[in-house]
C-alpha cells in the first residue's frame, strides 16, 4: 500500500486532473496523446494514481491506469515495476526525466509510455515547483507541535515521560503475546485450524483463570513464537500477511514434511506456494527459469496433497518502496532458516540457557542478537524476486538492524511472558532490565523527528527510549492529545 502522497506529489494529480498543459501532450517519439477520460484519483492509495483512464496515443485508445511520479527513476524504485498491481497502467507520467526515457515495463513485461509533462507546463510553475519540492523534503514532516517550547521544559521530565512510555510499549507488546497464546490454547483445546475456519472465543475461556499448566504443551510456545518472528519479519508493509502465512502453514503441517537435507527445498516450496509469490514455471520460458524454481514447483505437486488450508494470492505481498533486502521474498528465505533452529535446532531451549546463564546483559543482548542474524546462501543470495538474478549478491537474509527489531519486538516480551507464566520472577525482572539497557543502531524517521523535536538525539540509541518515542508520536502527537501529554501539558501552560 503506498503512502499518503506528499503535497508536491498532489500538485502534480491537479495538473493531470485538471489538465493544465500549455500544449497538447505527445511521446517521445511525436505520437500525439489525446486525454479523454482522465480518470479517478486512488483514494485507497494502493496501486495506480488514478483509475480507469482513457487517452489515445496516435490511433490507438486504452483504457487503463494512470501513474505519476515526480521523477522517472521513482517508477523502479518505488517498485512499480516487480508489483502486479500496476500492470494495468497505460501511462507514466513524471515531472523529472534527466535522461529522457521513453519507456517504463510493467511486472508483465509490457512496454509503456513515460513523458516528461516538464515542457508542457508554464515556465513560473516548473520555477517555483522545483523549489518547493528541495524544501517540501528538507522540512521534518513528523516535528512536534510543542518543539517551539522545548526549552522550557527540564530534562529529566522528557527522560522521565519517554522512558515511562517505552515501558509502556513493552507491556502492551506483552499483553498481545499472551492475548495471541491463550487463543492458540484454545484453538488446541477445540481443535481448530486458522485462519479457514471463523471462530469466537467463548464467555467461558474469556473468564477463565490460566495457569502454568494450561501451557506446558511445547507446540503452542513454539507456534506462538513462529507467527511473531514471521509477523516481524514482514515489517510494516508485509507483517499481517506474514502473520497469516504462519498461522496457514503452521507447525503441525510443517512437522509432516519431515526433517532431512532436503528441509529448507520442501519448507520454501511449502511457504513460497501457500504464499503465492512463486511463479507458475508453465508459463516461464524454459531457458529463463530456474531449476530452483522448477524444483519448488514439482515438490509442490506432492506436497499440496497434505495441505488443507488457506492459500494467499500474490498481490496481497507489497514491494512498493521497500529496499529489496526488506522484500518478502527475501524475509520468507531468512525464516526458513529461523524455522529450522526453532523446529529441530533447540531455539527456544538454547535461548533460555543463554538468558538464565549469561550475567551481563550486554553480552546476552549480543548472543541473543545473533541467533537471528542469518547470512545468506543458495538461489537467494543473488535474487530478490524469482528468476531475476539481482545486480550483486546478497549477503544477509536477515542484517543486524532487523535481528535487533526482532528482539526486541518479540523475544525480549515473549520471554517476559514465559517467566512470569511459570513463576520465575528473578528472569522476568532480568528480561526488563535488558530492554532497558538495549542499544540498537537502527532508527526510523518518526524516531529521528521527534528525538530532534524534543532535544534528545543522545538518546537515539537507546532502546526504550526509541520505543518511548514512538508511543509519544502514534498515540499523543498525531493524535493531536497534546493536553493529555505530560510535555504537553508543560509547553503548551
Amino acid at each position: 500500500m503506498k503512502t499518503e502522497p506528499k503535497l508536491y506529489e498532489q500538485q502534480l494529480y491537479e495538473i493531470w486532473k485538471n489538465q493544465c498543459f500549455t500544449s497538447e501532450l505527445h511521446t517521445k517519439s511525436g505520437d500525439e496523446i489525446k486525454v479523454l477520460d482522465v480518470g479517478s484519483l486512488n483514494i485507497d492509495y494502493a496501486g495506480a494514481d488514478f483509475k480507469n483512464a482513457r487517452i489515445r496515443v496516435g490511433n490507438l485508445t486504452y483504457v487503463g491506469d494512470i501513474e505519476i511520479d515526480v521523477d522517472y527513476n521513482n517508477w523502479k524504485s518505488h517498485g512499480h515495476n516487480i508489483d502486479s498491481k500496476y500492470n494495468k497502467v497505460i501511462l507514466h507520467i513524471s515531472f523529472f526525466n534527466k535522461h529522457k526515457q521513453p519507456f517504463v515495463y510493467t511486472k508483465d513485461g509490457r512496454k509503456i509510455h513515460s513523458i516528461c509533462i516538464s515542457p508542457f507546463l508554464h515556465e513560473s510553475f516548473k520555477n517555483q515547483f522545483g523549489k518547493e519540492v528541495e524544501s517540501k523534503i528538507k522540512r521534518k514532516e513528523n516535528s512536534l507541535k510543542c518543539s517551539f517550547f522545548i526549552e522550557n521544559i527540564a530534562r529529566y521530565q522528557k527522560e522521565k515521560f519517554i522512558s515511562d512510555l517505552g515501558i509502556v510499549r513493552f507491556k502492551r507488546k506483552c499483553d498481545r503475546i499472551y492475548k495471541r497464546l491463550k487463543e492458540l490454547k484454545f484453538l488446541q483445546e477445540h481443535n481448530i485450524k486458522e485462519p479457514v475456519i471463523r471462530y469466537d472465543l467463548t464467555e467461558a475461556f474469556q473468564k477463565r483463570v490460566f495457569t502454568h499448566e494450561d501451557f506446558k504443551t511445547r507446540d503452542l510456545w513454539e507456534q506462538l513464537l513462529y507467527e511473531m518472528l514471521f509477523e516481524a519479519l514482514g515489517y510494516s508493509k508485509n507483517k499481517t500477511i506474514m502473520l497469516h502465512l504462519a498461522q496457514s502453514a503452521n507447525l503441525e503441517f510443517l512437522r509432516k514434511l519431515g526433517n532431512d537435507s532436503d528441509f529448507l527445498t520442501r519448507i520454501e516450496s511449502a511457504l513460497f506456494n501457500i504464499g503465492g509469490l512463486i511463479p507458475n514455471v508453465e508459463e516461464l520460458p524454459e531457458e529463463g527459469t530456474s531449476a530452483y524454481t522448477k524444483k519448488l514447483a514439482a515438490e509442490w505437486e506432492l506436497l499440496k496433497r497434505i495441505y488443507d488450508g488457506k492459500t494467499f494470492d500474490e498481490t496481497l505481498w507489497h514491494f512498493f518502496k521497500l529496499r529489496p533486502q526488506n522484500f518478502p521474498t527475501v524475509r520468507i528465505a531468512g525464516g526458513t532458516r529461523i524455522l529450522k533452529k526453532l523446529m529441530y535446532g533447540g531455539l527456544i531451549e538454547i535461548m533460555i540457557k543463554k538468558i538464565r546463564e549469561i550475567r551481563h546483559l550486554p553480552v546476552l543482548v549480543n548472543s541473543l542478537r545473533s541467533l537471528y542474524v542469518i547470512k545468506s546462501e543458495g538461489f537467494w543470495q543473488k535474487h530478490y524476486i524469482f528468476d531475476k538474478p539481482s545486480s550483486g549478491d546478497i549477503k544477509y537474509f536477515v542484517g543486524a538492524s532487523r535481528a535487533d527489531e526482532m528482539v526486541i519486538n518479540v523475544i525480549l516480551p515473549f520471554f517476559s511472558i514465559y517467566f512470569d507464566i511459570f513463576g520465575d520472577e528473578s528472569m522476568a525482572k532480568k528480561i526488563l532490565m535488558t530492554y532497558n539497557i538495549y542499544n540498537q543502531n537502527a532508527e526510523n524517521k518518526i524516531v529521528r523527528d521527534v528525538a530532534e523535536s524534543l532535544e534528545m538525539t543522545s538518546y537515539l540509541k537507546k532502546t526504550v527510549y526509541q520505543q518511548g518515542m514512538i508511543e509519544l508520536f502514534r498515540n499523543y502527537c498525531s493524535k493531536g492529545k497534546c493536553l493529555e501529554c505530560r510535555i504537553g501539558k508543560v509547553a503548551f501552560n
